[in-house]
């Protein structure tokens, strides 16, 4: 079974926006859904199966110092008490038991294949990583209130739209390049449950990645942060800002860009010029082998966290096992 689902069904990158312990218990109907692009996409895609191309519809359940997600086809429940994760296989009526000691030695081992693949996705997209002194970055955070409002899940939200930009100290974006992390965010009143929902994931999360936890599958996390280390610090700082918000995230649409330095736009453009020769011939040659121009902005991923259905109580039969499945050993 193919855990990944399950783990970006929990969380996606901004579901621990506002974060405060609670009592409560919930139940709700979600969608998320994560999409890598480029080089990244089609490694996940491959191995990811549908549910990496077109997301998840699950029905989430927090009870105690349990939680259980559950589709048509997957489920999982996990025991923060016991540090234990149940991935069900709903069809064969199966689950197999994983402890967090378990996932950990695995995240760590797919953190490590990860950086291989990025090193190899690098040198086969011609990139060469920058030499000389490590730069120093500077932030700038915007929130802005669009006044478009609309309801979910039931409640009347509030249409958010934060940004982080990361650059390079004293230059502009352009010119020194960094990274742009955007968060178009539905905000509806302070809903106790689901932040008793957030603050589930957050110590999940941080149980088996520690603080850097982001709410994506381990595979995912791992190949992104392999070829962005920067998506760290520009995720803190994006829920940092987002956390002083008045309101609780009903629907979080996450876009992460990297831009260029205009030096490396540059190098690439003259590249390209070289291998395809200048003029006429050479941009027919481009038009053959369907090279385009470099771009000085890249689409890394989207994250996607929708709440469809919002209920404040959850039963002890709604984070078991289901009745009558077997374990697989």
């Amino acid at each position: 079974m193919k855990r990944s689902w399950t783990m970006v069904a929990s969380a996606c990158l901004l579901a621990a926006l506002v974060i405060v312990p609670m009592s409560a218990d919930v139940k709700t109907r979600q969608r998320t859904h994560v999409k890598l692009e480029g080089i990244l996409g089609k490694m996940f895609n491959m191995f990811g199966g549908k549910g990496a191309r077109e997301g998840f519809v699950s029905s989430v359940a927090v009870k105690g110092n349990r939680k259980s997600m559950m589709s048509d086809s997957n489920g999982q429940v996990i025991d923060l008490a016991e540090e234990k994760v149940y991935d069900v296989d709903v069809k064969k009526k199966e689950y197999r038991v994983t402890t967090f000691e378990e996932l950990r030695r695995e995240i760590k081992e797919q953190q490590e294949r990860a950086a291989k693949e990025a090193e190899k996705a690098e040198k086969e997209e011609g990139r060469q990583k920058e030499e000389g002194p490590r730069k120093e970055w500077e932030f700038d955070f915007k929130a802005d209130e669009t006044g478009q409002k609309k309801q979910i899940a039931g409640y009347d939200t509030r249409q958010v739209i934060m940004t982080v930009t990361m650059r390079e100290k004293g230059k502009a974006l352009e010119d020194g390049g960094g990274v742009v992390m955007t968060a178009d965010t539905w905000l509806g009143p302070d809903i106790p449950a689901l932040k008793e929902l957030a603050d589930f994931d957050r110590k999940y999360y941080e149980k088996l990645y520690g603080a850097d936890a982001m709410g994506m599958a381990a595979d995912q996390a791992a190949m992104v942060m392999a070829m962005y280390p920067m998506l760290k610090d520009a995720n803190e700082r994006l829920k940092k800002e987002g956390a002083k918000l008045q309101g609780t995230p009903l629907f979080t649409t996450t876009t992460f860009e990297a831009v260029k330095s205009k030096a490396a736009l540059e190098s690439e453009s003259s590249q390209q010029q070289q291998q395809g020769g200048g003029g006429l011939s050479g941009m027919l040659a481009r038009k053959v082998m369907k090279k385009e121009p470099p771009k000085a902005r890249a689409l890394v991923f989207t994250a996607t966290t929708e709440f469809q259905e919002v209920a404040t109580s959850a039963a002890a039969t709604d984070v078991a096992i289901p009745e009558g499945f077997k374990e697989k050993k």
